[in-house]
């Protein structure tokens, strides 16, 4: 009779399928973002102005429907965002220089001020947040992130594409 020589409340490793890297994914996503959403409440601006000023911080100066799409925030959002940053002076738009429909917004010195104190408060609660894991995991883990999210926006745009019988006038 062979005895089972696991201790009493281990656990047999589940398999690594698909729907579990899922499950563990979205769970770890959840946990993570909570503790970004709590780190940017913490700070005196709501979340969708931080994301403004941080794409605008490390990106440059950038056209409002392009700091939308960046930021996940649709048309109407933005354009509030936008508004509200200006009224405070934080950031101001300037025409593009080479199209006319089109506004540019730079930070002002006192919303880059604003914002690098900010970010750097929130790259320390980040910092604290993934220090369970070694420098060299944390590359690893970004490396094997950014490869399962690229095959899956290729997947999604071969989805999208029509194939030969769709668009088709029949």
């Amino acid at each position: 009779m062979k005895r089972d020589v696991r201790s009493k409340g281990a656990r047999r490793p589940k398999k690594a399928d698909g729907v579990h890297v899922w499950v563990v994914l979205w769970k770890a996503s959840r946990a993570v973002e909570a503790l970004a959403l709590k780190s940017i409440a913490s700070q005196p601006i709501c979340g969708s102005d931080f994301a403004v000023l941080e794409a605008v911080l490390h990106k440059g100066p950038l056209p409002v429907n392009d700091i939308g799409r960046r930021v996940g925030l649709t048309s109407g959002s933005i354009t509030a965002a936008v508004d509200r940053l200006e009224a405070q002076r934080l950031v101001e738009r300037r025409a593009h220089p080479g199209d006319r429909r089109a506004r540019i917004v730079h930070l002002t010195p006192e919303g880059k001020r604003l914002i690098s104190g900010v970010f750097v408060e929130h790259a320390r609660d980040m910092a604290r947040a993934t220090s369970v894991l070694s420098s060299s995991e944390r590359a690893t883990l970004i490396r094997l992130l950014k490869k399962l999210g690229l095959d899956a926006a290729r997947a999604l745009a071969e989805k999208a594409e029509p194939g030969p019988t769709q668009g088709v006038n029949a």
